[in-house]
């Protein structure tokens, strides 16, 4: 879901020194040499599993985020579209786009973490020797961002034109050769900087939530799933809230909406962040800007509690794994 992404840069213990008189590991730790390809697995898994699992809640999202649906597909709620959906459009319907989403997040998680982590312990180096640098940590994630979503964008792009409701594509195949055809390469790119600008106050707001309530449920910051899943799910709740209107102005700016744009006499092709907040405030006035708002929270909490308890274990488990091999380190 673009901005609904998992873990960034670990979990809290992770990078963290440790107290003088205490040189132990915890056991969510990672060994230095396992980082960088437990961090890719561990990242791949929890973002192909943030993305699908509630997948199904992603479709009716894209639907109700419509600045002028069609009256077949005006819903009051989740439950309704999906049961609307799988009544009148086949059971398959909520999963369409599902394996362009797999095939963009699996890599683009991965590379966030290598880049991510890569670029965390050579900076830290450069600014505080043998220490855990916050600017280092902001820096490495902003650039493994700009990465993410330069893979992500073109597949978020397939994906919400396969979900809306009277879709003229009927495969993934078909979608990216008629946009390529009939848009150009650009079209795949067009709410990319609303996507980074949507991102920086989402994890801003989804990691400060993480690591306040973690603070408070999991003082010792060991592997503790129930406070991995509580903390993630309502820190995914609040930063997706908080981001709605820039989810609304990327599902503008993806799908091109075409009765909104020619109910405005908007000829060719939408682009730019400015021009679509401008077009969602003429159709839909503020309201319009939280189109979606039930949809989202409801996809973006079970997303990150899972995204953030998949990656605490699967760092515990390679983290484990990497010391028994090694049980003199």
């Amino acid at each position: 879901s673009g901005a609904g992404r998992g873990p960034r840069g670990g979990a809290g213990s992770e990078g963290r020194e440790p107290a003088q008189d205490t040189p132990r590991r915890h056991p969510g730790d990672l060994p230095s040499g396992a980082t960088l390809g437990t961090h890719m697995v561990a990242g791949a898994v929890a973002g192909i599993m943030e993305h699908t699992v509630m997948y199904p809640v992603d479709s009716v999202k894209t639907r109700m985020q419509s600045l002028q649906p069609d009256p077949k597909a005006q819903y009051r709620g989740v439950y309704e579209a999906l049961r609307r959906m799988v009544l009148t459009e086949g059971l398959w319907r909520p999963l369409r786009g599902i394996n362009v989403t797999v095939l963009g997040a699996g890599p683009a998680h991965a590379l966030y973490f290598a880049c991510y982590e890569k670029m965390k312990k050579s900076l830290s180096d450069v600014f505080q020797q043998g220490g855990n640098s916050h600017l280092a940590n902001g820096i490495a994630g902003s650039v493994a961002t700009l990465l993410h979503d330069a893979v992500m964008n073109p597949a978020e792009v397939v994906k919400q034109r396969l979900q809306m409701f009277n879709s003229p594509y009927s495969s993934v195949l078909g979608c990216v050769r008629t946009v390529h055809r009939t848009e150009g390469l650009g079209a795949f790119y067009r709410s990319y900087t609303t996507q980074l600008t949507m991102n920086v106050p989402f994890q801003a707001i989804h990691f400060i939530t993480y690591e306040l309530l973690q603070e408070h449920l999991n003082p010792q910051r060991l592997y503790n799933p129930g406070s991995h899943i509580v903390a993630g799910a309502v820190a995914g709740a609040v930063a997706a809230a908080a981001t709605t209107p820039l989810d609304v102005v990327k599902t503008l700016l993806n799908t091109q909406e075409n009765t909104a744009l020619s109910s405005l006499n908007i000829r060719g092709h939408l682009s730019g962040m400015v021009n679509a907040f401008s077009t969602v405030y003429q159709l839909g006035g503020l309201p319009g800007f939280f189109k979606g708002v039930q949809a989202r929270v409801i996809y973006q909490m079970p997303s990150t509690a899972i995204a953030w308890s998949v990656y605490e274990f699967f760092k515990y488990f390679l983290t484990k794994h990497t010391l028994e091999k090694r049980p003199s380190s």
